[in-house]
């Protein structure tokens, strides 16, 4: 003798729950892979941003004092050699500097040198061409 199956139907409420169970694994899934999930990453400026219109107004004969006005303070103050100041500005875009289309500055390509004599005024100056316009 054949025996019959006979399918009980799915009461409404479990059919519900694995509706929403599986709209909810599906969006896991697929939300997983947008970038608005990602982690917000702050922007990463080192050292003095300078501009070429800011470092010419650096004149030979300047003092330590005027300079410092002038500029800001130096990355570098090297105590090995102290009559020489370095600004060295590097910039890593993070979440914000990517969406607003900011490049990043590298490897110090923004360098600009200052010289003094022994008496701490200007005898030198280098690395004006290497800073942006503005």
């Amino acid at each position: 003798m054949i025996k019959t199956l006979n399918f009980r139907p799915l009461s409404h409420t479990s059919a519900l729950r694995k509706i929403v169970i599986t709209s909810m694994l599906s969006a896991t899934v697929a939300m997983s892979g947008c970038s608005l999930l990602s982690v917000y990453k702050i922007d990463l400026p080192q050292g003095t941003a300078i501009t070429q219109t800011q470092a010419q107004k650096l004149k030979v004969g300047m003092n330590q004092n005027q300079v410092l006005y002038t500029l800001g303070s130096p990355a570098i103050r090297d105590t090995l050699e102290p009559n020489r100041w370095d600004y060295i500005y590097d910039y890593k875009a993070g979440t914000e500097g990517s969406r607003k289309g900011i490049a990043d500055v590298k490897n110090a390509s923004q360098h600009l040198v200052v010289y003094f004599d022994d008496n701490g005024l200007v005898t030198r100056i280098e690395g004006i061409e290497s800073l942006p316009a503005s």
